[in-house]
């Protein structure tokens, strides 16, 4: 699990395409998939103009 978000790190183009339901990430249930994709969305949130 720790290397899929690494990869989704460094390829952030990708997280984009799961959002979006255009890839998935075999061997990851659906379940733990929304939990990376919410974990990427609370990322960029923290991320944004507001906190800094």
């Amino acid at each position: 699990m720790i290397n899929v978000i690494q990869y989704l790190e460094q390829n952030p183009n990708l997280v984009a395409l799961l959002k979006e339901q255009r890839a998935s990430l075999i061997g990851i249930s659906s379940v733990e998939q929304m939990a990376i994709l919410e974990a990427f969305i609370d990322e960029m949130n923290i991320e944004s103009e507001i906190w800094n």
